[in-house]
């Protein structure tokens, strides 16, 4: 919007405005816009919450210490949701098609958490949404962004083609080539395609909302996390930076470094509130819309293996919980770890709370610096 106004129009009579064509003074404005949003609205927002008596519901069977955070506001991924997209609409270039992917794929995300909020605070219980069904609305909104992109891989202005970590050459491309020949079922080709998106942004998603159990603990990750991708991001749309790198430059996708920026500006702005002890909690709202952005981004720029390391903590959250369920369906009840996700069995061998969210913090921290490296060790 200011964009378009102040370069794209007034541009040509005031060269002063010159300066917001430059992507990294949006990409900070755009941060710091971000950043006041949070600051300012959040005490509005936690007092309408009070007010409304949006309060979280704490599982009987988790840590004992997390029961006197019962009736805590949760629902505040709203308050990070509005403060990551007005500061997109506001700074970044709306012609940009990636753009608005990655804001309704935002949106998208963040109704399914509401919508499962919202149940939990009408039925005052801990349940929401059944599994199947959260888990099919994230692969309904994961498929449609997947066909997007298909829809802009046959336009020219998008790859199929996997990035893979450690390897200039070697560059799979995610399609039945040997279908090709048969025109009316064109389509078919994408479908490896379409199912692997699916899997990475779904996954995503899944991931940032299982490590939200502690008091900062996931926008913590989520800010180390949204600054690895928003220089991944500036990078890939860079022509010097993905010459030199060796990255598939994608000039288009330069546009998301803003969008990136605003959520490490959100991020910031409302962990402020969600330290330890928490003021407000941001509920699936947040958690599925942050995954959700960071799945998507990471698709969009082609950095799905790089994911994992990305998203590190995020990652290693949600495979303590498959490997918890998986010994305890095959193994005749018998468990891994003391209590899953991984956060809370580290809590159970005594660590205090804020010592497992500072030291997961630092682990997110060497993961995301870990994969910032990969871009040379190629």
């Amino acid at each position: 919007m200011l964009y378009w106004l102040l370069y794209q129009k007034l541009f040509p009579y005031f060269r002063l405005f010159r300066i917001f064509r430059y992507l990294t003074f949006r990409t900070v404005f755009a941060s710091l816009t971000a950043l006041l949003i949070g600051l300012l609205i959040g005490p509005y927002v936690i007092e309408k919450l009070r007010e409304f008596q949006i309060g979280q519901y704490i599982r009987e069977e988790g840590p004992q210490s997390h029961q006197k955070k019962s009736g805590t506001p949760t629902m505040g991924g709203v308050l990070i949701c509005i403060s990551i997209l007005v500061p997109t609409l506001m700074w970044s270039d709306l012609s940009n098609p990636y753009v608005w992917l990655v804001m309704l794929s935002t949106l998208a995300f963040g109704a399914i958490g509401f919508t499962d909020d919202y149940i939990k605070v009408v039925h005052r219980e801990n349940q929401g949404l059944t599994a199947k069904a959260k888990l099919g609305l994230q692969f309904v909104v994961s498929a449609v962004v997947a066909a997007t992109l298909v829809v802009m891989e046959i336009r020219g202005g998008y790859s199929t083609r996997l990035m893979v970590p450690f390897a200039k050459r070697f560059r799979p491309d995610l399609v039945w080539e040997w279908m090709g020949h048969v025109p009316h079922m064109h389509w078919l080709v994408f479908i490896p395609f379409v199912v692997f998106v699916m899997i990475v942004i779904a996954g995503a998603s899944n991931a940032v909302n299982l490590t939200d159990g502690l008091d900062g603990l996931a926008i913590g990750c989520t800010i180390i996390a949204a600054g690895a991708l928003t220089v991944l991001t500036y990078v890939s749309g860079h022509v010097v930076f993905s010459d030199y790198l060796e990255l598939q430059r994608m000039p288009m996708v330069s546009e998301l470094t803003v969008f990136c920026g605003s959520m490490v500006g959100a991020s910031i702005g409302f962990l402020w509130y969600n330290a330890h002890p928490a003021e407000i909690f941001m509920g699936d709202v947040g958690s599925l819309a942050l995954g959700g952005a960071i799945g998507t981004v990471a698709v969009v720029i082609k950095q799905e293996l790089l994911l994992p390391f990305i998203g590190g903590v995020f990652i290693l959250e949600a495979l303590s919980v498959m490997l918890q369920v998986g010994s305890y369906k095959l193994r005749n009840g018998k468990r891994i770890f003391k209590m899953a996700p991984l956060h809370h069995h580290f809590e159970l061998m005594g660590w205090s709370e804020s010592k497992v969210i500072t030291r997961f913090w630092i682990l997110a921290l060497v993961f995301a610096l870990f994969a910032l490296t990969t871009l040379k060790l190629r």
